[in-house]
């Protein structure tokens, strides 16, 4: 799915527009998500100057044949050295007044901005907090295709990984197979570190894959995702190698409902704590409301947790093409655990899924 230079020029519109409302004149960025978002440019080493006319973009010798491949709706700068940011005191736009340039500071560490200030003594530089994230969070339909394909190559990773599952099979063999099967699916890059945990580590809910090896009655979690055009997807799914015992079956069942309980309540307008209540209200009723240590969901995107978060503490409201996760678990730390994720698209009357795998519990 490739963007056109509409698509790139309605988010610089957009962005525009949100730096009007802070009378901010210029924002300035090298966050790779958000020089990808703004302008198409998926380098590590890019400054992208945003405002008063022609968007300007700088990088250094390197990238200069990709840059110019690449970014949309913005002026190729190429310059010496990989100091990108005294490049603003080159920029003749700031020659009359002081400008106000917004910079978010939890992108920027403290040097970096000083130098930034030094290097164009003009302007005024002004802390901003998350005014992009919001646009960026809210999905259009080409950004919703990049997903779903993303989604549906995750969704055929996960079948063959049914196939490689079973006893003396090492957790990184699974997590191999997944990758591999992933990128010949045609994924540009994994999404994440892949997660494979059995037996007792299924309990941790970060476990990435490690040298242990399958046995016979495992819980075996496997947790991954595959990106298409930058956009990822992320998928979690808990299996059984053999035949599940009573207990197992009561814990996968209770994390299955609770799941598709959020599933039902994820719609447009819903206050992101409220959705995380509804799954962990069920959760505590059973008994296990300590087992369940993680907040219920977060945006997909470009970043694989992007906002919102859904956890207990959001305000956030959901809002019509937010894409986000709904993935609660529980946990027995020396026994194992259940995580059942899925990736949902909002919309104004409810959520489409749109990550397709069995969520029954399979017996291998």
């Amino acid at each position: 799915m490739a963007f056109t230079l509409t698509d790139y020029r309605r988010r610089q519109t957009n962005l525009k527009r949100r730096l009007a409302t802070q009378d901010l004149d210029y924002a300035v960025t090298t966050d790779a998500a958000h020089l990808r978002y703004l302008v198409g440019y998926t380098g590590s080493n890019g400054l992208l100057l945003l405002g008063n006319g022609t968007p300007e973009f700088y990088t250094d010798g390197r990238y200069r044949e990709q840059a110019r491949r690449q970014v949309r709706g913005a002026r190729v700068n190429v310059v010496r050295g990989g100091d990108l940011l005294v490049e603003l005191s080159r920029y003749r736009g700031f020659s009359g007044g002081r400008p106000k340039i917004g910079y978010e500071p939890h992108l920027l560490n403290e040097r970096s901005a000083q130098r930034m200030r030094e290097s164009a003594k003009k302007a005024l530089f002004v802390p901003m907090d998350n005014i992009l994230e919001p646009l960026m969070q809210v999905k259009d339909a080409a950004e919703i295709a990049c997903i779903k394909e993303a989604a549906a190559i995750a969704d055929t990773a996960f079948e063959h990984a049914l196939t490689v599952i079973r006893p003396g099979v090492r957790e990184r063999d699974v997590a191999a197979e997944l990758e591999y099967r992933m990128m010949r699916s045609g994924s540009e890059r994994v999404a994440f570190e892949t997660i494979v945990a059995s037996g007792p580590r299924s309990a941790l809910p970060h476990g990435l894959a490690s040298d242990r090896k399958i046995t016979s009655g495992d819980f075996v979690t496997l947790d991954f995702g595959a990106t298409v055009d930058g956009y990822v997807s992320d998928i979690t799914r808990t299996v059984v190698v053999g035949r599940a015992t009573p207990r197992q079956k009561r814990v996968h069942a209770l994390v299955r409902r609770a799941h598709q309980r959020a599933i039902t309540r994820a719609r447009a307008g819903i206050r992101c704590s409220a959705l995380d209540r509804a799954a962990r209200n069920l959760i505590a009723r059973a008994g296990f409301g300590n087992r369940f240590d993680h907040g219920l969901g977060h945006g997909i995107g470009l970043i694989i947790h992007e906002g919102p978060g859904i956890n207990p503490r959001s305000e956030a409201v959901l809002k019509t093409g937010m894409v986000v996760t709904i993935e609660p678990g529980v946990y027995f730390p020396g026994w194992g655990g259940v995580r059942i994720e899925d990736d949902v698209l909002i919309r104004p009357r409810g959520c489409t899924v749109i990550t397709q795998s069995p969520r029954e519990l399979i017996e291998l």
